[in-house]
């Protein structure tokens, strides 16, 4: 048996694995971008938070998803998004020839700044897009301070 060592002499089962869910991603052509961690599931939604003045803004991708099958929850700095997306009655009793969407349910924990307010959260459902306002802590957001001139 040869084992291949890269960079080093000694052998690292994590890498020989890495190496081969890469081949096989190439083989049937999948791409799951950054998601590279044990636990990473290609079937979550992809997350962007920005940071602005008075708070955060969260978006999460979740085309298909009807509002009724979303959940939002947040304790302190940690907000869980939860949902469902429900396989499409027009697959079912067909046979597919490519199938790159998924269904099934989801959750996506995320941790955010200790500066968010949990009380100050709005959510907006647009387009395939959930929007989630979350906002600073009063005192903890900048304040302007004027410089008088004498």
């Amino acid at each position: 048996m040869n084992l291949i060592r890269r960079n080093s002499d000694v052998w690292s089962p994590a890498a020989e694995l890495q190496e081969l869910q890469n081949q096989i991603n190439q083989l049937f052509d999948f791409d799951y971008g950054d998601s590279s961690g044990l636990f990473d599931r290609y079937m979550n939604p992809a997350v962007d938070i920005i940071e602005e003045d008075n708070g955060f803004l969260v978006h999460v991708d979740v085309p298909g998803i009807d509002r009724k099958e979303l959940s939002l929850s947040m304790t302190r700095n940690v907000i869980t998004i939860k949902g469902e997306k429900k396989e499409e009655a027009r697959h079912k009793g067909r046979k597919s020839y490519r199938n790159e969407s998924w269904s099934g349910s989801f959750q996506r924990t995320l941790s955010l700044p200790d500066s968010v307010d949990p009380d100050k959260v709005d959510a907006e459902l647009k387009n395939g897009v959930l929007s989630i306002r979350i906002a600073k802590r009063e005192e903890l957001k900048p304040k302007q301070i004027a410089v008088n001139v004498h």
